[in-house]
């Protein structure tokens, strides 16, 4: 996965799919207030609508949101509104400010800035095979993810929470989104450290399952250089109800053979909107407390799992 320049920051080329869509999406998790969040901005032209989703973790096991659709048609990039959420490219490959205050009474502030490059295969234009080629058509042909620092603040419930050292990770993807298309994934988005450009240890990436077979996508970002991750051997621990995962052991060999193991403690899993339900997908997003190499961080450890007509995970959970 190579390190990519500013350009993919900017809206791309639209195709002819109608699943087309250029999505933005960043997470965040400040310890010391224990609050956080994840959201997507998902721009779909053909289809003529974008939509936002924001889910805020608040303090102890609280959790809350908002969700907004309108109309559009015209691809945007360096300014997205949509309702009362606002992103904006302050710079690019580099800085993005969040914004935005709902009738419920959540608020937020808070500015993105980069720890390492932006990351990610292009995808634009190519023909893939096997794997790859399938993961083309359902989840997108170009991606990039950057690990950064936030800075400013967040209201819930009339309680303000400044953040002092939230960490996270942001991602782009364009291309065909068809959420039902995978057979499965597993997504992580880590970090440990990282004051400034170029420091801290960072790892992201996924394995997604395809008819094909399961492709291996990620990066660790260590020692001030980076790294293709070409494996991603998983294995879970997971509650009563065969679904939501509680912890997350992963052994990531990279392109230079080395094996980097890492353990999460899964703290909140959010299902999503619909929860768990009968013949459908659902994306476990998982707010995990990482150990690797004598070092703690946090991050996600998300599962996407299609779950049969009682409500277990057609392919199961390792």
């Amino acid at each position: 996965m190579p390190v990519l320049d500013e350009k993919h920051d900017w809206a791309h080329p639209v195709e002819s799919d109608g699943a087309w869509s250029e999505s933005y999406y960043f997470n965040a998790y400040d310890p010391p207030t224990d609050t956080g969040f994840f959201t997507r901005i998902g721009i779909r032209p053909n289809e003529g609508t974008i939509d936002v989703g924001l889910s805020v973790w608040l303090p102890g096991e609280g959790l809350t949101g908002y969700r907004h659709v309108q109309a559009q048609a015209e691809m945007i990039d360096s300014d997205l509104r949509v309702g009362d959420i606002r992103y904006e490219m302050l710079e690019p490959g580099r800085r993005w400010r969040l914004s935005g205050s709902t009738e419920t009474g959540l608020a937020l502030d808070v500015t993105f800035e980069a720890l390492t490059p932006m990351i990610g295969g292009d995808g634009q234009g190519r023909r893939g095979r096997g794997a790859s080629a399938e993961t083309g058509t359902v989840v997108g042909k170009g991606h990039l993810e950057q690990a950064g620092r936030w800075h400013g603040w967040l209201e819930a419930g009339g309680a303000k929470q400044e953040w002092t050292a939230a960490r996270g990770n942001r991602d782009k993807s364009w291309g065909p989104r068809r959420w039902g298309g995978p057979k499965m994934w597993r997504w992580f988005s880590i970090n440990f450290g990282g004051d400034a450009y170029g420091e801290g240890c960072h790892f992201g990436g996924i394995r997604i399952g395809t008819d094909a077979g399961d492709l291996h996508r990620g990066w660790v970002w260590k020692d001030g250089e980076h790294a293709s991750i070409v494996d991603w051997s998983v294995t879970s621990g997971v509650a009563d109800d065969g679904v939501t995962h509680r912890t997350t052991d992963v052994r990531a060999t990279d392109r230079d053979g080395r094996v980097h193991e890492l353990h999460a403690d899964v703290v909140r899993v959010h299902p999503g909107p619909a929860g768990v339900r009968p013949d459908t997908t659902i994306v476990n997003e998982g707010l995990a407390r990482w150990t690797y190499d004598g070092m703690e961080g946090w991050g996600i450890s998300e599962y996407l799992h299609q779950l049969d007509a009682d409500c277990r995970p057609r392919v199961p959970i390792e």
